[in-house]
């Protein structure tokens, strides 16, 4: 069967619960060709590409015919496009000809051989159509104000009968749908037809002796149900057997869908063995706190299975049942080999580089995509099978980017939300994603998506203006909580809703914060005590700059080690008072993607501690290894400057940590943060520097070195207050505070909408 519809008014029309059965018949069956035949321009049809609910056609003709091509590679249908460019004299000289006509203006819409007017009543002229005859072309006037100039015999039906006749398929095969005057060329080829309900009554009456052509009473996707139906298509189950059932809601008001357990888990003489995480990571303990009281709740996320493994899958497990009793673990079966090219070598290699700006390091791999899709769709599957109806989805991270484009298939009821923790970039550089559309389509499907801060929300909203039109809906200002002009990723103004496609998206910044409490009991502990006596012995006076980052080319280590340099030279007074401790966690095993950065590190360091060192002075001292947490708070307090330098990055809770741990200890060290570090926004009081540049790099860690304490401690102090205010459990509240009042607006503006069209 070949589906051939018109779009506004036919394929984009009718009552939800039709274009949702439709396009899913559709979905459910490769064997429907699909034809978008459309007045529309090919690059006003582009963006509805971007939409997952939408089928993607496998052609698109459109221009009222005059481009044909095809809907996956958007490449022209040959020798189709030829033929009717051919027949085409160009718009300029159609343009001119028609230039002294009154009546008609031109519309300021994407077009291609053919010149498209708004018109008005009798502005369709004999002298006007003679003036299109002698040019080779022919005039369609339709629905009483508009008018296309056509190459001479081409239009809708012409085309889309071109394009049965080059890929074979049977007449009786193909059904038309459309919904005014300019579809009647389909109807007229001889094919099975459908004018939808609430047709313009030209094209009623144009085919109303037509035994091939239905009038539908449903308009839109509705009717073309009905035409399915009518004449048979799907056989005599009808198109009632076809669809597919709805997922099943689950009994979950809230699941959360993260890239790990809210658990550790490990095989003990052939036994899962589960126990609490011991990474410092403060979101999960927050994310679990939704779950208190007995709340119902669902945590998706992935573990690793061996097919070949005696030991059965469980699918649900509990993660605490005296703390969270209704709270369980829905877990994601995946391969080592699904969790190696999932994350490990595509997120990594892929999404991660192009993410922070390094487009030029990525690597796009098709075959890593199709995983990349298939693992998402698990996800999605488990999210949707666990949600209760209505629920609510809170997604975490790019890592599952396209769940929402499936799960709103599954489950159009639940309401997602979705968080992206990584730093989101312009336009300019994710667009060179070769996936781009798919991604953005997918979370264009999310009712509420929040990032770190407004600059990466307005990243978002200038990627998606590329992909398909967009309304903004709302904005606010910045400040106070923001930087606007003080630096590079600061803004003034941020976009907080926007409609597409019809859908309302809330957006927001919410900088995720830090566990505070966490920090003062590590503090608190006489082992930190001990240990950081001992440190401060080792020391003995020579002040410590620390850094403390994972082993990445997105944290500038290698600008900050040339940097550490040129001050040693710049400065010979600081040599043996001064010392750069940096404690650098090596990435996994086999992501070899960062062995060459590691040598490069561990070059630089072995030359400025072998052009400076002095028998009981070493400048730099390289910790490449990750160390427990409670000896990194220990560093924290001792450090006179910490030096956080990314290239690019979504937040940064280092800096918060050592704030939290400077103050609670009654430290007065100084912050020096990366301008291009999300949390630069956010934490007034830091000094702030841009690694991209040497000079600076090296004038902002003398000022910092310099610093007099009454200054220090005051710009710790402001610090800290934004610290201890917005810490974790505030991000977790606000960020669900913030999801609710985006969907009440939202319900809201469905129902003013439902009231303005009663009255």
């Amino acid at each position: 069967m070949m589906l051939a519809t018109d779009l506004d008014g036919t394929f984009l029309a009718g009552h939800p619960e039709n274009r949702q059965r439709l396009y899913q018949l559709i979905t459910a069956h490769p064997d429907i060709k699909l034809v978008f035949v459309t007045g529309r321009g090919l690059e006003v049809v582009i963006p509805l590409l971007s939409d997952p609910s939408v089928p993607t056609p496998d052609y698109i003709v459109c221009d009222v015919g005059g481009t044909v091509v095809d809907g996956h590679t958007l490449q022209p249908i040959q020798p189709l496009q030829s033929q009717i460019d051919q027949r085409w004299p160009g718009e300029r000289v159609v343009v001119d000809a028609v230039a002294s006509f009154s009546g008609i203006e031109r519309q300021e819409v994407p077009q291609q051989r053919r010149c498209s007017y708004f018109c008005e009543p009798g502005a369709v002229t004999a002298e006007l159509r003679d003036i299109a005859r002698s040019l080779g072309c022919e005039v369609l006037y339709s629905a009483g104000r508009y008018l296309d100039i056509l190459p001479k015999g081409v239009n809708k039906g012409s085309t889309l009968t071109a394009l049965v006749r080059l890929l074979g398929v049977d007449d009786d095969s193909v059904l038309v749908a459309g919904d005014t005057l300019n579809d009647l060329s389909m109807y007229e080829q001889g094919f099975v037809g459908v004018c939808v309900g609430e047709s313009e009554r030209a094209l009623l009456d144009a085919t109303a002796d037509r035994a091939r052509v239905l009038h539908a009473r449903h308009a839109g996707c509705g009717g073309i149900l009905e035409a399915v139906g009518h004449f048979g298509f799907l056989g005599t189950g009808g198109v009632e057997a076809e669809l597919r059932e709805m997922e099943t809601a689950g009994r979950s008001e809230l699941v959360m869908v993260y890239h790990r357990l809210p658990y550790e888990e490990s095989i003990q003489n052939g036994r899962t063995v589960r126990r609490r995480p011991a990474s410092p990571n403060g979101i999960i303990p927050t994310l679990l706190s939704f779950f208190a009281n007995g709340q119902p709740g669902a945590w998706v996320a992935w573990s690793i299975h061996d097919p070949k493994s005696a030991i059965p899958f469980e699918t649900h497990t509990s993660v605490d049942r005296d703390r969270y009793p209704n709270l369980v673990a829905a877990r994601v079966a995946l391969t080592k080999d699904d969790v190696d090219v999932f994350y490990k070598r595509f997120s990594k290699e892929a999404f991660w580089p192009t993410l922070h700006t390094f487009w030029e390091r990525a690597q796009f791999r098709e075959d890593d995509w199709n995983v990349f899709l298939e693992v998402n769709r698990r996800f999605a599957e488990r999210a949707a099978a666990e949600a209760a109806e209505g629920g609510t989805v809170w997604l975490h991270d790019y890592n599952l980017w396209m769940v929402p484009a499936v799960l709103r298939e599954l489950r159009p009821d639940v309401k997602i939300a979705f968080f992206h923790h990584t730093y989101f970039p312009s336009a300019d550089t994710f667009n060179v994603l070769p996936w781009r559309r798919e991604i953005v389509g997918s979370l264009l499907q999310c009712d509420y998506i929040g990032f770190h801060i407004p600059r990466q929300a307005e990243n978002f909203v200038d990627v998606v203006r590329g992909v398909a039109p967009l309304t903004v809906l709302e904005r606010r200002n910045c400040a106070p909580r923001f930087l606007t002009y003080g630096c590079a990723v600061g803004l003034d103004e941020m976009t907080t809703a926007i409609e597409v496609h019809g859908r309302r998206i809330g957006l927001g910044a919410h900088p995720v914060g830090l566990d505070v409490d966490r920090i003062r009991t590590i503090l608190a502990d006489p082992r930190t005590v001990e240990r950081t006596t001992q440190l401060r012995g080792e020391l003995e006076g020579v002040r410590m700059i620390l850094s403390v980052e994972r082993l990445d080319y997105t944290k500038g280590t290698l600008e900050k080690l040339l940097a550490f340099e040129r001050l040693l030279d710049e400065h010979p007074e600081l040599h043996r008072k001064v010392s750069l401790l940096t404690v650098c966690v090596p990435a996994a095993a086999e992501m070899t993607v960062y062995d060459e950065l590691q040598t490069q590190i561990e070059q630089i360091v072995g030359r400025i501690n072998g052009r400076f060192s002095r028998v009981n002075w070493a400048p730099v001292k390289f910790f490449f290894r990750a160390l427990p947490f409670e000896e990194v708070v220990s560093l924290y307090t001792m450090a006179d400057v910490m030096w956080i330098t990314p290239l690019r990055d979504g937040l940064n809770l280092v800096a918060k940590e050592y704030v939290a741990a400077q103050v609670l200890s009654g430290g007065r060290g100084v912050l020096v943060l990366s301008e291009f570090a999300g949390a630069a926004a956010e934490l007034h009081g830091a000094v702030l520097t841009n690694p991209h540049d040497t000079a600076d790099l090296t004038a902002r860690l003398y000022q910092a070195i310099a610093m007099n304490p009454a200054e220090a401690q005051s710009r710790l102090r402001e610090l800290f207050a934004i610290v201890e205010h917005n810490d974790i459990r505030m991000w977790g509240e606000a960020f669900i505070d913030a999801v609710r009042s985006s969907l009440a607006a939202d319900e809201a503006a469905v129902v003013k909408q439902s009231e303005a069209l009663a009255a």
